[in-house]
């Protein structure tokens, strides 16, 4: 039985969330984290640019693979004009590349994990879509900027690193840390976002089968 048609208008909320908080991480990556002595070792963006996992893996969960492909895409074209207008072309580049092959990953991990405990989908989706993220991010807009390659040493020993890979490591951390803390956001919602054939209760078998 196919599956029923989804209400373009139910996107709206998941493409604008997640516009909105790729664009929001453009602007905050640029500004360091100076409390604390962390200048030299975080963004403000690794706080938020979590929640765009979040989005994905609600939107996967709620309509399936394709749609959350499709949200993806829309959150990829929103943000990259957004970034325009908010930050430089360099950063709007590696942040549109970065988001895309990120989440394309999440959505792919986490249909992989879907039938298995709840919060393994959604973990390991957003572990492994944030390592890419980082990775294509920090080295498409920074490698190679002179003000971003001043040698610094993260913990104080004798190693020094270009200032965007000490970014770029404490910044992975923050996802880590960002993929255990939202999975209680992503608990607390899952029974509400119930996955599209339950909901509809239009294909009782594939309703009992998917969590």
């Amino acid at each position: 039985m196919a599956r029923p048609a989804v209400d373009p208008v139910s996107l709206i909320f998941p493409a604008a969330a997640m516009a909105l908080v790729v664009a929001a991480s453009n602007v905050l990556v640029q500004h360091p984290v100076e409390a604390f002595g962390l200048g030299d070792k975080l963004t403000w963006g690794a706080f938020t640019y979590p929640l765009a996992f979040l989005v994905t893996d609600l939107t996967n969960r709620r309509f399936g693979s394709a749609v959350a492909r499709r949200v993806v895409y829309v959150g990829f074209a929103v943000a990259v004009l957004l970034s325009l207008g908010l930050a430089t072309l360099r950063i709007a580049i590696a942040s549109g590349a970065a988001f895309l092959f990120g989440q394309l990953l999440d959505v792919a991990v986490f249909s992989k994990l879907r039938r298995l405990a709840w919060w393994r989908a959604p973990l390991a989706a957003s572990l492994l879509g944030s390592a890419v993220d980082t990775a294509v991010f920090f080295t498409l807009a920074f490698a190679g900027d002179a003000a971003m390659s001043a040698p610094v040493t993260p913990f104080g020993g004798a190693v020094a690193v270009p200032l965007w890979i000490s970014l770029a490591g404490f910044d992975f951390l923050v996802k880590v840390l960002g993929a255990l803390v939202l999975l209680a956001p992503y608990g607390a919602l899952m029974r509400a976002i119930r996955p599209f054939e339950a909901a509809t209760a239009l294909h009782p078998l594939e309703s009992r089968a998917r969590p």
